[in-house]
């Protein structure tokens, strides 16, 4: 089966396409469907074909160099949609801890794998085996030259129905930070004293965030091991469910924010962890976690083809920042809450500042003057000397199906950052999803979950 139409140029892509497709970095996106029945794969080329595929031109494209060579841009090709879907087959039969470790490990696998860059960049796999969390599991897996999880989560509008009532469409809740990060930005420019704090702010931590990219890293700790190529090295990744009603009990009682919530039981639980494992040194290492900001200034998810009429404030693609966060040292900071508050000011404090927006630029000035690759290399640098990432998505209030095929949970995880760890945080039908990609042979995933919800009961319990 052969989709779209040969040899059509599209449009050039994007910095941050370009970025992270060079040959200095290459990042993907791995999403996981968690089914609540056994997978049907009937519909599978057919719902590609006509759902899939017609999203985004790029989908059904790939990067080719421009006549200068300098840039590059989106070619149409034919897609051969029996390329790009993988169904693993495994002994019949088995237990559910045995297709656990198969998954596992299939997981692992295709975490690994790089993309050929003559077909277009995404790819499904069908993992049709029942394992302790779900009746299959479909994985996918997208370049993020594609676009970021915002724009992912628009494509799922387009994909996926409401489980209960498909005539009705998926709700999400508000992303109110992007609105209020709105309106704290109008502000700035209403009173001088604030007009000063982002100016010095800015410039101190956009100073910060160049020695960042340049020759300063943090510690080698047990959560960053800091050996060139750790990117190329296999991940574990293993996930953690929370209770969103829960975490908006500590929301309240404190008077923070769900992000603060989640960053302190992030910081807290990675503070633990590396007590646990190097107890004598790691109450006082530097360690910190790039934060990824969305700088869009939409208040909410749109869909594909809103994004694709409003540039201005919802595009498609690449639109985010890395915001360098200093982990709070258990040497300083001791009681479990002081680790959410001590993340709310930290958080706060960069959001806003411009220290993001001079970054921004900083990248396209790298770009025009030295061209994608060494820009690509810079932002290559500012992962590897910091210890991990964090990324978070608001999911749906209701559950989806695909195909009539109800979907029990869903989480995700970026693979390809030259870090020995990388942290996302995704809602669905009231619950949080809390994934860990750990550097395999290097970071103990088992104790890493362990601490992390020992973390959030800690702050739990010191809430109530």
């Amino acid at each position: 089966m052969e989709f779209g139409e040969e040899g059509l140029l599209l449009e050039p892509v994007s910095p941050g396409g370009q970025f992270f497709n060079s040959t200095v970095l290459s990042l993907a996106i791995i999403a996981v469907l968690e089914a609540q029945v056994p997978i049907n794969d009937s519909q599978t080329l057919s719902l590609l074909k006509n759902v899939f595929l017609p999203i985004n031109p790029r989908f059904s494209s790939i990067m080719v160099k421009d006549v200068d060579e300098k840039n590059k841009q989106w070619k149409r090709v034919q897609v051969k949609l029996e390329d790009h879907v993988h169904v693993p087959i495994f002994p019949s039969g088995m237990s559910l801890e045995s297709y656990d470790t198969y998954f596992d490990e299939y997981i692992t696998k295709i975490a690994s794998e790089t993309f050929p860059q003559s077909r277009p960049l995404w790819e499904i796999h069908l993992f049709k085996y029942p394992t302790s969390h779900a009746a299959g599991q479909l994985i996918f897996k997208i370049h993020h030259a594609l676009g970021d999880g915002y724009s992912l989560m628009g494509a799922l509008l387009s994909c996926l129905q409401n489980a209960h009532n498909p005539s009705l469409p998926l709700t999400f809740p508000p992303l109110m930070g992007a609105k209020n990060e709105t309106s704290s930005r109008s502000r700035v420019f209403e009173f001088v004293p604030k007009i000063l704090s982002a100016v010095i702010n800015g410039a101190w931590d956009f100073s910060w965030s160049i020695l960042k990219g340049t020759w300063v890293e943090d510690d080698r700790t047990p959560i960053r091991s800091g050996v060139d190529g750790v990117e190329f090295r296999p991940v574990s990744i293993s996930t953690l469910m929370l209770s969103i009603e829960e975490i908006k009990l500590i929301k309240n009682k404190l008077g923070v924010t769900i992000n603060d919530v989640i960053a302190g039981t992030i910081f807290l639980g990675t503070r633990m962890y590396m007590q646990r494992m190097n107890s004598e040194k790691s109450s006082s290492q530097n360690c910190t976690a790039l934060v990824l900001l969305n700088t869009r200034l939409a208040a909410g998810y749109k869909s594909v083809q809103e994004m694709l009429m409003e540039p201005s404030k919802s595009s498609w693609g690449n639109r985010f920042v890395f915001l360098h966060v200093p982990v709070p040292k258990s040497s300083e900071v001791s009681k479990p809450l002081d680790f959410v508050w001590e993340a709310q000011k930290i958080v706060k404090r960069h959001r806003s500042s411009s220290a993001w927006y001079l970054t921004i630029r900083l990248w396209d000035i790298l770009k025009k003057f030295r061209g994608a690759e060494v820009a690509a290399g810079y932002i290559h640098r500012t992962l590897m000397n910091s210890s991990m990432a964090v990324t978070n998505m608001i999911g749906p209030l209701e559950q989806m199906s695909l195909a009539d095929q109800p979907i029990k949970g869903v989480y995700f995880m970026v693979v390809g950052s030259p870090q020995s760890l990388t942290i996302t945080a995704m809602s669905y039908m009231g619950k949080l999803r809390i994934a860990m990609g750990a550097e395999k042979g290097f970071i103990d995933s088992n104790k890493l979950q362990a601490c992390m919800k020992d973390a959030f009961q800690l702050i739990s319990e010191a809430a109530n």
